[in-house]
């Protein structure tokens, strides 16, 4: 019998990640052992002094390996919890980050502010990934209507696949395209949400190992200026607006003046207002588009 039980392999783990500087080892130990095993956390205290047999270590072990390598731990369990749910995160996508959850957070905020309407609203998102920005909102508002598209087959997949497993018969209009491409030029939305790639291009290489590596290029890379994505959006949003409807954007944390300069180039929109995520920094512009250009 394995002499190697829950406690001591977590304790062992926990120390391994520490020495390879892997961020919060303790609870990468955990996560990675609970998903080895089929276990939730809470069971492995449980269940502390539960030897592990010789395939459960050898499982273990190529999942530590991974993490070493710098996986992302999403990536590794194939699941990512973000809002209120666990979203699949095949490398395929971008994972969800608490930063996004910000945009989240001031979506809800204005869909609040607007009031109860007798008619559901209208929201798109641009650039849908793993589809946990747009369907963390539809589950709580589920009044409104969904609509969500993405440059990539394959992250269209997997937010049909979070959709159903989230939602259920609800249903969130996805279409594979590159933002407002085959999207009809008329004022149909009341929010158009988006976290587009927005870290220049020279600035990749520079990104930890978990990102640079592993992450999909084309959902981080923003061109030479970081901007190319984030202007695309802005200079057409007010085609697709409703006057007074809100684009909702998360921006780099350095990019409030460029993304403000873009937006006064528009008539049609008013100043960016900005929201600061948990670290300070200025994370999400919010832009609306005026209730009348009339002078």
């Amino acid at each position: 019998m394995s002499d190697w039980t829950i406690f001591k392999i977590i304790a062992w783990s926990e120390s391994y990640f520490q020495e390879n500087f892997i961020d919060n080892p303790r609870l990468t130990a955990e996560i990675l052992l609970s998903f080895s095993l089929d276990m939730k956390r809470i069971e492995l205290y449980l269940q502390h002094d539960r030897p592990l047999n010789k395939d459960e270590l050898a499982s273990y072990k190529q999942l530590i390996k991974r993490r070493i390598n710098r996986e992302p731990v999403a990536y590794i369990t194939g699941s990512k919890g973000f809002w209120n749910s666990e979203f699949l995160t095949p490398s395929n996508v971008l994972i969800p980050r608490p930063d996004t959850e910000t945009l989240v957070e001031n979506a809800l905020t204005y869909l609040k502010s607007t009031g109860n309407s007798v008619l559901p609203k209208k929201i798109l998102e641009l650039g849908s990934g793993s589809g946990a920005i747009i369907i963390s909102l539809a589950d709580l508002y589920p009044q409104h209507l969904y609509f969500a598209n993405d440059l990539s087959r394959e992250a269209i997949k997997v937010a049909k696949s979070n959709s159903q497993q989230i939602l259920g018969n609800m249903k969130i209009h996805l279409f594979q395209t590159s933002w407002f491409d085959s999207i009809k030029k008329s004022p149909l939305f009341d929010i158009i949400i988006s976290n587009p790639p927005y870290i220049p291009t020279l600035q990749i290489e520079a990104l930890e190992e978990e990102i640079k590596d592993y992450e999909p290029k084309m959902a981080l890379d923003g061109g030479k200026d970081g901007l190319e994505c984030l202007n695309v959006i802005i200079i057409n949003a007010s085609d697709y607006l409703v006057p007074g409807g809100a684009l909702l954007l998360e921006i780099g944390y350095d990019q409030k003046k460029d993304v403000n300069d873009i937006a006064l180039t528009c008539p049609e929109l008013e100043p960016a207002q900005f929201e600061k995520d948990l670290a300070g920094h200025f994370r999400v512009a919010i832009i609306k588009k005026r209730l009348s250009t009339s002078k």
